[in-house]
């Protein structure tokens, strides 16, 4: 099942860095803010394109990456997750 990946640390990682638009993200800003290869980047990225996660826009030679606005969401969810999980459990 395709959807499985992106709950995955690097791929949720990248999702997370996605969701500060204020910053231009390209794929080679990605592989190094998340510790990944830029291969494994780009194929997440593709992935997530076929899925309407994420979209992508040429800038000369660089390809500049966003969140869709069901990326946005699965992004914020994820982040829920991640909060979920790091409280401590009530006495």
């Amino acid at each position: 099942m395709e959807g499985t990946m992106i709950l995955r640390d690097k791929q949720a990682s990248i999702l997370l860095c996605l969701k500060d638009q204020t910053k231009d993200w390209s794929i080679s800003e990605l592989a190094k803010r998340t510790g990944s290869t830029y291969v494994h980047v780009c194929n997440f990225i593709m992935s997530c394109e076929n899925l309407g996660v994420v979209e992508s826009q040429k800038h000369g030679k660089d390809k500049m990456i966003k969140l869709t606005n069901k990326g946005v969401l699965l992004a914020s969810h994820i982040e829920g997750i991640y909060l979920l999980l790091s409280k401590q459990p009530e006495q």
